[in-house]
C-alpha cells in the first residue's frame, strides 16, 4: 500500500461490509460461526506445526492476529489515523507488514460475506463450508489471500533482521499509547516478537502455501475429504 488512496479504499471496502453487519444482525452472527470454524479449522491444520516451540508463537500470531474471529476494526481505525505519521518513522518492511494486512483483511471480509450468502443454514460443517467455497468460487482471490498471509510473514521476518525495527517500536510505544494507538502499537510489537526469535521463517512459510494451496485445491476439485489430517512435514521438527 503506497498511498492515502490505497488506505482510503481498503477502508471503504471494509466499512461498507462492516455498515451490512450493523445493519443485519443474522448476518453478523452468521459470520460470526463461519469465521470461528474456519479459525479452529487453521488450528487443527497446523496443530503439529504449534508442538514445536520455535513456531508457536509465530503461528499464534497468524492464527489471532491475521485470521481470527475476533473484531479488527480498532486497530484498522489506528492504522488509518496514523499512517501519515508511520510512513516518516517505521521501516519499509513494517509499512508493507500493515499494508497488506488490511488488504488481507478487506479481502477475507469480502470472501466471508460471499460465504454467509450461499451458506446452507445451521451448524458449520466440513459439507456446508465446502459446499459454500465452491458456489463462491473466485480462484483468483482465494489464491491472492494465501499469496498474502506468505507475504506478510516474509515482511515480517525481513523487519526483524532489520538494526532499526526493534529502536523504532520500542520509541514509539509511549507515544502511540498517548496518542491512542494502543491496538496498532501491540499488533506490531506481537508481530515483531514472534518471528524474532524464530530464526527464519521460509520453512514455516513455505508449509503454510503447500497446505493453504492443497487445501484450496481439493475444495475446488470437490474432494470428499479436504480437510483430512496434514502430515507432519519434517522440516516443521527440524
Amino acid at each position: 500500500m503506497n498511498s492515502r488512496n490505497d488506505l482510503d479504499r481498503l477502508m471503504e471496502r471494509k466499512g461498507a461490509l462492516a455498515a451490512r453487519e450493523v445493519a443485519e444482525p443474522n448476518v453478523a452472527m452468521r459470520l460470526r460461526a463461519l469465521r470461528v470454524w474456519q479459525a479452529a479449522r487453521l488450528a487443527r491444520t497446523y496443530q503439529d506445526l504449534r508442538r514445536d516451540p520455535r513456531y508457536r508463537s509465530a503461528l499464534d500470531f497468524f492464527l489471532s492476529d491475521l485470521y481470527g474471529p475476533q473484531d479488527f476494526t480498532r486497530r484498522d481505525r489506528d492504522i488509518e489515523r496514523a499512517w501519515q505519521r508511520l510512513k516518516r518513522t517505521l521501516p519499509s518492511a513494517v509499512l508493507g507488514v500493515l499494508g497488506e494486512t488490511l488488504e488481507l483483511q478487506s479481502l477475507t471480509a469480502e470472501l466471508d460475506h460471499a460465504m454467509i450468502d450461499v451458506l446452507a443454514p445451521g451448524e458449520v460443517t466440513p459439507e456446508s463450508y465446502s459446499d459454500a467455497y465452491r458456489a463462491v468460487g473466485r480462484p483468483g482471490e482465494r489464491r491472492r489471500q494465501i499469496d498474502l498471509i506468505i507475504s506478510i510473514g516474509a515482511g515480517l521476518d525481513r523487519a526483524v533482521h532489520h538494526p532499526l525495527t526493534g529502536i523504532a517500536l520500542v520509541a514509539a510505544r509511549i507515544p502511540a499509547y498517548a496518542a491512542r494507538f494502543g491496538e496498532l502499537q501491540s499488533f506490531l510489537e506481537r508481530g515483531y516478537a514472534a518471528f524474532r526469535d524464530m530464526g527464519g521463517a521460509s520453512a514455516l512459510l513455505d508449509i503454510i502455501h503447500e497446505r493453504e494451496t492443497q487445501l484450496m485445491e481439493a475444495l475446488f476439485r470437490g474432494d470428499p475429504e479436504p480437510f483430512g489430517p496434514c502430515a507432519a512435514d519434517p522440516v516443521a521438527r527440524g
